[in-house]
């Protein structure tokens, strides 16, 4: 039986995280699959996200300290050769370095795959010359999760091969529902008729958030706002809202683990992001039946079916003017359909299975 270990920075809510978990959830059985977090002890990282309770047995943690670990390498080279793996998948520039340094210890060759999620971090000098260390070091497969990812990686590394496999969500868990239970599910209390707009991301500057508040104003009374999500900026657009006096309509409910219900409430999703790589939350929101409205940054426009609308900017004309485009108060099967065919995670997981044990071949 071939195993495959998964490294990632941590193990905490996020695009990135979700797409590991969904790749151990669609993995054949014939594979022994494990998530290596170089962040957080096993415990710690059990108790802090009820959603890896399932993966209990696959889950590593070890508990890196913060800046540069030798200690670290040596531990993730440990559990390469103590789980005896064939494959090991790293995901953005740390787990990169890390693997590429610990799998040069390894007595047994290991096929080394890298994905990477996005490009910002190619934007510093710092980080190219880590990223072309990394890729001498252990020459793995790299793959990107969007064409405009793919696109940037070969503009600075010019002749490194470079393979394509799209993120993909579970549509039998993101799926159609009723908006008015889902809405008195998640205890939400609105005016029957009221269009309910929804984003969920971290609350970051990067989010753009404060742009959605602001196109808000712009909107009649009858528009209201959901947000899922926590972060630095939540204190800052909660005193945004204040001062619009917005507070009746603008919603916040902190971190939701029940995000299937979450857009089932909404009759749109709007991601204002300044920066983006391959969003899974655009991807979910479509599943559910739920056009959406987002910035054209990063890979953006890859990830919308025809039902959706792609804005030039983020401002909040731009967004407003959007919004009320769009149809209101239906279910967009189109946008369903467009995540069955393009971004099914059975089929990015038999895609990166198949790069795993093909010589290079997809």
């Amino acid at each position: 039986m071939k195993t495959i270990i998964h490294v990632v920075q941590h193990l905490s809510p996020g695009g990135l995280e979700t797409m590991v978990l969904n790749m151990l959830a669609f993995s054949d059985p014939c594979y022994r699959v494990f998530i290596c977090s170089m962040e957080g002890s096993t415990q710690q990282i059990m108790a802090n996200w009820t959603q890896l309770v399932p993966f209990k047995h696959q889950i590593i943690g070890l508990d890196k300290p913060q800046g540069i670990s030798l200690s670290t390498i040596k531990k993730l080279h440990s559990v390469l050769k103590d789980y005896q793996a064939d494959i090991v998948h790293s995901h953005h520039i740390g787990p990169l370095l890390y693997t590429s340094c610990a799998i040069q210890y390894n007595s047994n060759r290991i096929k080394h795959i890298h994905t990477e999620h996005d490009a910002w971090h190619l934007n510093t000098y710092k980080h190219r010359v880590i990223q072309y260390i990394a890729l001498q070091l252990s020459t793995p497969i790299v793959v990107a999760d969007a064409d405009f990812v793919s696109r940037k990686i070969r503009n600075i590394f010019k002749t490194y091969p470079i393979y394509t496999i799209k993120n993909g969500i579970n549509p039998s868990l993101f799926t159609i529902g009723d908006k008015y239970q889902a809405r008195n599910k998640l205890q939400i209390s609105l005016p029957k008729h009221a269009t309910m707009i929804g984003n969920a991301a971290r609350f970051e500057t990067i989010k753009g958030q404060q742009h959605l508040i602001e196109a808000l104003r712009l909107l009649p009374a009858s528009f209201h706002l959901l947000f899922a999500g926590s972060g630095s900026t939540l204190v800052a657009l909660q005193q945004l809202v204040r001062q619009y006096k917005l507070t009746h309509r603008v919603h916040f409910l902190g971190h939701i683990d029940d995000m299937p219900t979450f857009y089932q409430a909404l009759d749109l999703f709007c991601l204002p992001s300044n920066n983006e790589g391959f969003p899974l939350s655009i991807l979910e929101a479509q599943a559910c039946g739920i056009p959406c409205i987002a910035n054209d940054v990063g890979g953006v426009k890859e990830t919308l079916s025809a039902d959706s609308i792609l804005v030039p900017n983020n401002t909040a004309i731009t967004l407003s003017t959007a919004i009320k485009s769009m149809p209101h108060h239906t279910i967009s099967y189109d946008a369903r359909e467009f995540i069955l065919t393009h971004n099914h995670a059975q089929a990015m997981t038999k895609a990166y299975e198949q790069l795993y044990f093909s010589g290079g071949n997809i």
